[in-house]
C-alpha cells in the first residue's frame, strides 16, 4: 500500500516521501479504518511502524478538531514533542507538550492542535470542566500496556473510562507487548489489529561459556 494512496494531508505525504510504502502493520491499521474514525488496538513489535500508524490518526482528525497523544514517562512526552514540531513546522497546526501533575484545567491548551500529555496531566485537566473537551477527535495511548501496571494501571484505567464516557473519541492504543489483547480490545471498544513482521530478525539463544548456540 502506497501513502500517497491515502486520504491524508499533503503535508504529511510531503514529509515521509522517503518512506513512501506503508509496513505491515500501517496496511493493517488503514484496512480496520484508521482513517475512518475507527478506534484500534495496535499490537506489533518495536520499530515495526506503530508511531506512524498514530500519526495518520492524528493527520486525520486534525482536519475536524484535536488530537491528543497520551505517553506515560516524561522523557517520552519530550520525544514526541520534538517529533511532532517537526512534522507541523511547515503548517499552522501547533503542538504542545504539557507533564506536570499540578491539579488544573489547564484552559491554555485548549489553543493548541495536538497536545502531548502525561496520563498524571490528562486526569489532572479531567477534575475541572473543559470547554473545549468535544474537539477531540483521536487520542493515541502509547504503552497501552502499562494499565498492569500496578502503579501507573489504575490511573490509565481511570482516564480511558472517563474519556469514552465525556467525548468517546476515537483510541488508538499501541503496544508491542499485550497478554491479553483480545480483552482490552473489547473494554476500549477497539478492534484488535496484530502483525509480527519486524524490520530486523530476531533471534533466540543461548550464551554460555563465551559461546552463543542459536536455535
Amino acid at each position: 500500500m502506497h501513502l500517497n494512496d491515502l486520504s491524508l494531508p499533503l503535508f504529511i505525504k510531503q514529509y515521509y516521501t522517503n518512506y513512501p510504502l506503508l509496513t505491515p502493520i500501517q496496511e493493517k491499521a488503514v484496512q480496520a479504518k484508521l482513517l475512518e474514525q475507527k478506534s484500534l488496538l495496535i499490537c506489533a513489535p518495536t520499530a515495526s511502524g506503530k508511531t506512524f500508524v498514530a500519526t495518520m490518526a492524528i493527520g486525520k482528525a486534525l482536519g475536524e478538531g484535536k488530537a491528543i497523544y497520551l505517553v506515560p514517562l516524561k522523557a517520552l512526552a519530550g520525544e514526541k514533542y520534538k517529533e511532532y514540531t517537526k512534522l507541523f513546522a511547515q503548517t499552522n497546526y501547533k503542538v504542545i507538550m504539557s507533564t506536570g501533575d499540578i491539579d488544573s484545567d489547564s484552559s491554555y491548551l485548549g489553543k493548541y492542535d495536538l497536545l502531548i500529555l502525561t496520563v498524571e496531566k490528562l486526569d489532572s485537566m479531567l477534575r475541572h470542566p473543559v470547554p473545549w473537551l468535544n474537539t477531540i477527535k483521536t487520542i493515541i495511548i502509547d504503552e497501552i500496556h502499562l494499565l498492569n501496571d500496578p502503579s501507573r494501571g489504575p490511573t490509565l484505567e481511570i482516564v480511558i473510562t472517563l474519556i469514552k464516557m465525556l467525548c468517546n473519541p476515537q483510541l488508538i492504543g499501541l503496544s508491542a507487548t499485550i497478554g491479553n489483547p483480545q480483552q482490552l480490545a473489547a473494554w476500549l471498544n477497539a478492534e484488535l489489529v496484530i502483525d509480527h513482521w519486524r524490520p530486523v530478525e530476531l533471534k533466540q539463544g543461548v550464551y554460555c561459556d563465551g559461546e552463543a548456540t542459536f536455535y
